[in-house]
């Protein structure tokens, strides 16, 4: 089969026109049923640093988040996600993007209660999660306990378990991953830099980014047809060595691993996979390629060539396939 493009008529290519307007994805709120065990694997395991607690929610950091907190845990029966938190470039290009998002037909509202952010705009795309567009935001001071020497550092290092330094990415599962990745090219200027269309052709993964990221806010199709789950969280270091002792770590935490370190094809980053205590699944990733290119253009991937393994040949368990959160597989 060729690389034949999505069926969408009028799919997403390349750098968005509004490439820019929105800055980076900024936080993510994680459902979960088991609130302290999940608390304890972020900060005992991961390393984040916890910089606000009530009785429903934990707000969390990496060391080197410019903002309060990069990840929300929120109490609820079930595993999943709550929102995400896109960041925007200014006041005025907050505007244009919730301009856009109603042009696109999506009903929104202004929230004005996010730790750690002001007023943000809050609608549900086409993938079936909530998502915020927001400008303005609280920087993090680090108190005296905490404050590095160096000015270039927002932190100290060497918090407990791997240390993680901060937010990377998000996969979300979709029923339609052509219109979810359509509406973040059109309305939210991501760029589209690698997409996998199945055997018909259909598009089945799009990997899109808001800067010089290979990918930050990725779709991939839900097995089940379910709108609004997750695959993953991923959180960066810097190093490939720190991906190998990460994996070391969860298996003295009792962290399950699903898929052990590997590289790879798309986006070329070194990774570990596995689940936090409230089962949301989770990565531990370094290494991939900065994105130079003004103009990069999409790569596309056929589902043969994603059947032969991704890196070095690895390929991944079924469980990669059949599991998200909240999990609907007994459904």
């Amino acid at each position: 089969m060729s690389a034949t493009r999505s069926l969408d008529p009028d799919p997403p290519s390349g750098r968005s026109p509004s490439f820019g307007d929105v800055a980076h994805l900024g936080h993510v709120e994680l459902l979960t049923p088991e609130l302290e065990a999940s608390a304890r694997c972020f900060t005992s395991v991961l390393g984040l640093r916890e910089v606000g607690r009530d009785a429903t929610h934990a707000f969390l950091r990496g060391e080197s988040e410019y903002e309060l907190a990069g990840l929300t845990l929120t109490a609820a029966d079930q595993a999943g996600i709550g929102h995400l938190g896109l960041r925007t470039s200014s006041a005025e290009a907050l505007a244009r993007r919730v301009e856009a998002v109603l042009a696109a037909g999506l009903p929104g509202q202004w929230v004005e209660d996010g730790f750690g952010h002001g007023p943000a705009f809050r609608f549900t795309g086409p993938s079936g999660h909530p998502t915020e567009l927001y400008w303005e935001t609280e920087r993090y001071a680090a108190p005296e306990a905490d404050r590095p020497p160096a000015k270039d550092r927002l932190g100290r290092r060497g918090t407990a378990g791997i240390d993680v330094r901060r937010l990377d990415h998000i996969n979300l599962l979709a029923p339609d991953v052509s219109a979810a990745a359509s509406l973040a090219w059109s309305a939210l200027g991501a760029t589209l830099l690698d997409e996998i269309v199945d055997d018909v052709g259909v598009m089945a993964g799009a990997f899109t980014t808001f800067g010089q990221r290979p990918l930050e806010l990725v779709y991939t199709r839900d097995p089940y047809g379910a709108a609004g789950r997750l695959h993953h969280v991923a959180f960066w270091v810097d190093t490939r060595e720190e991906v190998l002792r990460a994996a070391d770590i969860f298996v003295d935490h009792g962290i399950q691993i699903e898929v052990p370190p590997a590289q790879h094809t798309i986006g070329r980053s070194f990774f570990l996979y596995g689940f936090e205590p409230g089962g949301n699944r989770i990565e531990i990733t370094t290494g991939a390629d900065l994105v130079l290119d003004p103009d990069p253009p999409t790569r596309t991937w056929t589902a043969a060539e994603r059947r032969r393994g991704v890196g070095w040949g690895t390929t991944f368990p079924a469980s990669w396939g059949a599991y998200g959160t909240p999990d609907v597989r007994a459904e």
